[in-house]
């Protein structure tokens, strides 16, 4: 108990050291009555301008093609297409998951530790707006269980302006958690939102669908607000950043004192009160449960407490994602020197717009990569191929990179990734890699578990990879081809012939696989340990090979057979009596399967969540 008062004292001495820097605490709250009193007062008499987003700029993920508009985030920009009606529309903007099923999948990541429990953003898009304005009001039309949206940020940059400023920032508008509506239908979402001292036309929707019984749908955003500078706060109590890592020796020192105050029969111990009593590891294990910016600001209390926060032990773990509005190339620099034993980085969504350079990167990674094996990495637009030429010069013992959504990284960049021989989780979803170097990576990279080529729309002859895979890959576990395009009957049955380990396998929207071949109950009796399959809208899916998945597949947990106009009643039901494991099965759009039949079939198989999803 006595320690713990004494962290919390320390952290309190912290805050008011800080305060005392640019104001007293009376100061601090009589400027708080007064913007209390501001934000009651009407707004300077202007016109409200109302403006639909003219341009998707940036997205983590989306569930439609590179080459379509069907439920992309391009849909996002623009007039409603489909609000006020309420369902399953093409037009709309859809991202890639929703629920807690992806999180079960054994190819999902293991989340990091010190997660801030205030982050539950799992997917993201940017969206730019013809004027920048003093938002007063931002207004989505989601149009299918709604929900997801956990919080709305404006950017100070002005997207389409040829002057960019020099200090990109970013403000939250709104937050909130993850929930779910009580209907699917459509709403007009519209928080009450803070004010910000900048006009801005650049906004940022951040979502988390765990929660969601089905994919959300966004329609169109509305921003408002007024062209002049409304009353805004006179006095903001200063934040510690990221940044602000360090301090003088003279202030470690003076904040020192705090915890000198012992007992004269304590004096011969090193000044720090009860801390003095703990082991080292000890306070060790109690520092581990905070997140980075705390341990960075506790690091400036006292000498002890430096100790602690700067020691690489506890750093093994380091997940920036959730400060990726304030990391840059000084926080890099300033994290470097504790990070000597980093094991596992997730920089996800971080560094756009030159908050990181390539250069600050690569600094970083020569040092503090050497013990790295897993690299989290996804939507990091500054990545070039020098960035990846280090990771393989340096990361020598890496495991796991995940390079999601950088589009913007060059083709001939992923060869270099065949130079890491221990890889075994890849995800290049939605990257510019072609056939070349993801044979040159299998070829070098035989571990391989976990693969994900999801919307790789470079990839020519995705036979070939399957034939490479079954040559090479043999203790694959998962693969995502999601909207791979030319896949066929051929180069399926040469995949799971040689990778008869898969527990994963998402063909989702390989429309080039024809069920009349056999290449479904091929893959059915081939592949026993399939935990999850997605045959999404293969219109083809018939009964032989539910029939065959029933007989063969018993660990099945996951299908999706969304859009089959071949699969009946009798079928779906012998498959649910033999596979006693599964927890989602996904029937939308199959023309042989009705409500009322759904309904029957999740009262008699209540551990099974059963989608149907359906348009008005």
């Amino acid at each position: 108990m006595f320690p713990m008062l004494t962290l919390l004292s320390m952290f309190y001495y912290i805050c008011l050291r800080r305060r005392s820097r640019s104001g007293t605490r009376s100061e601090a709250l009589g400027s708080r009555r007064a913007v209390e009193l501001g934000q009651r007062s009407a707004l300077p008499v202007t016109v409200e301008v109302e403006q639909y987003g003219k341009e998707v700029l940036d997205f983590s993920s989306h569930y439609g093609s590179e080459n379509s508009m069907s439920y992309t985030m391009w849909n996002l920009a623009g007039v409603p297409n489909v609000y006020p009606s309420s369902g399953d529309f093409t037009q709309t903007a859809v991202f890639r998951t929703y629920g807690s099923w992806w999180e079960q999948c054994i190819s999902s990541a293991t989340p990091f530790r010190r997660t801030p429990p205030n982050f539950h953003s799992l997917d993201y898009l940017e969206l730019a707006f013809e004027e920048p304005v003093y938002p007063t009001a931002v207004e989505v039309l989601e149009t299918y269980h709604p929900g997801a949206i956990v919080k709305i940020l404006a950017c100070s940059l002005n997207p389409f302006s040829q002057n960019p400023p020099a200090d990109v920032r970013w403000e939250v508008l709104w937050a909130g958690k993850p929930n779910k509506s009580l209907t699917p239908q459509a709403r007009q979402f519209s928080p009450s939102i803070r004010q910000i001292s900048f006009a801005s036309n650049l906004l940022r929707l951040e979502v988390n669908s765990t929660l969601l019984d089905y994919y959300t749908e966004l329609d169109a955003v509305i921003l408002r607000g007024v062209r002049e500078r409304p009353i805004l706060a006179l006095y903001k109590i200063p934040v510690i950043d990221i940044n602000d890592l360090s301090d003088s020796e003279e202030e470690i020192s003076d904040a020192g004192g705090l915890c000198c105050r012992s007992g004269g029969e304590n004096r011969h111990n090193m000044g720090n009160g009860y801390f003095d009593r703990l082991p080292y590891e000890l306070i060790q294990l109690i520092v581990s449960h905070l997140p980075v910016p705390d341990l960075c600001r506790l690091a400036q209390s006292c000498k002890l407490f430096h100790k602690h926060c700067c020691d690489p032990l506890q750093y093994i773990q380091l997940s920036l994602q959730p400060y990726w509005a304030r990391l840059t190339d000084a926080s890099l620099s300033h994290l470097q020197s504790r990070c000597t034993l980093l094991q596992r980085l997730n920089m996800s969504w971080t560094g756009n717009r030159g908050a990181v350079t390539a250069a600050g990167f690569c600094s970083f990674m020569k040092a503090c990569g050497l013990s790295l094996v897993c690299l989290e990495l996804s939507c990091c637009h500054f990545l070039t191929e020098a960035c990846l030429e280090v990771i393989a010069q340096t990361c020598q013992c890496l495991q796991e990179l995940n390079l999601a959504s950088c589009d913007r990284l060059q083709p001939q960049a992923f060869n270099l990734i065949a130079k890491l021989p221990n890889l075994r989780r890849l995800v290049l979803y939605r990257t510019k890699v072609e056939q070349s170097a993801i044979l040159s990576i299998l070829t070098f990279c035989p571990e391989l578990r976990h693969l994900n080529l999801g919307s790789c729309v470079m990839i020519e002859d995705y036979d070939v990879v399957a034939s490479m895979l079954s040559a090479r890959c043999h203790s694959l576990r998962s693969l995502d081809l999601w909207r791979c395009r030319n896949l066929s009957e051929r180069g399926l049955a040469e995949l799971v012939s040689g990778c008869r380990l898969l527990e994963e396998l998402d063909l989702g929207w390989c429309s080039t696989l024809q069920s009349s071949s056999g290449c479904f109950q091929h893959l059915a009796r081939s592949l026993p340990r399939l935990r999850k399959l997605f045959l999404t809208a293969n219109r083809t899916v018939c009964d032989s090979d539910l029939e065959e998945l029933a007989a063969n597949c018993s660990a099945l947990e996951h299908l999706d057979i969304l859009g089959t106009r071949m699969v009946s009643p009798v079928s779906l039901r012998k498959l649910l009596q033999c596979c006693p494991q599964l927890k989602l099965l996904d029937v939308s759009f199959c023309s042989q399967i009705d409500s009322r039949f759904i309904q029957e079939l999740s009262g008699l198989f209540t551990n099974v969540s059963i989608k149907k999803s359906f348009t008005q």
